[in-house]
């Protein structure tokens, strides 16, 4: 079996976005930043987030049945730090940033990138994981600013200043297990 650490060195080389999953409801104000989100399919709009069980906010999400996953900006590292510390109380991390919201009520973070705002469908437990499925009730994109990556155990900035696109007209390259025509035996 996989230890524990080899499998979270492994991770640590898979880029995911930082977001702060946000709700509101009858269990209270929860938030936490969270890179475990992706998207399932687009019929219908639906998400996943995984949420430590030992979390506090992992209750409040359950009872709440709503949450709005904010991808965060570059700019919004600390906003990011300050969601994933427990050192600070909730009011104090949600006084950091200016919120609204959309469809369900969950707390929308205003200059997020992107947010995305969800009613939780099904719940699954997964070891120490608490997987949300959730639908997309609404969404709100803005185009300005780079993205904030969680990359090799640090935060990294990605987006058009930072990364270098492959010209449209470059030939595209073969396929890493695909051998040259030259190569391959005649059939």
């Amino acid at each position: 079996m996989l230890d524990k650490s080899t499998f979270r060195d492994a991770m640590a080389g898979l880029g995911a976005a930082v977001n702060i999953i946000s709700s509101d409801g009858e269990a209270g104000l929860a938030g936490c930043t969270a890179s475990a989100v992706c998207g399932v399919t687009d019929e219908p709009p639906t998400l996943l987030v995984c949420i430590n069980r030992s979390s506090r906010n992992n209750a409040a999400f359950r009872s709440n049945g709503k949450l709005c996953v904010n991808v965060l900006s570059a700019e919004q590292q600390a906003l990011a730090a300050h969601f994933a510390t427990s050192a600070l109380a909730i009011e104090e991390r949600f006084a950091a940033a200016q919120w609204d919201d959309l469809a369900t009520g969950a707390p929308v973070l205003q200059d997020a990138l992107a947010s995305l705002d969800c009613e939780i469908e099904s719940v699954t437990e997964v070891g120490t994981h608490t997987v949300f499925f959730c639908a997309v009730k609404a969404a709100r994109t803005q185009d300005a600013g780079d993205a904030l990556i969680y990359y090799g155990r640090r935060y990294h900035r990605v987006g058009e200043r930072s990364v270098h696109a492959t010209p449209a007209a470059s030939p595209a390259l073969p396929h890493p297990r695909q051998r040259p025509a030259r190569d391959r035996p005649a059939e």
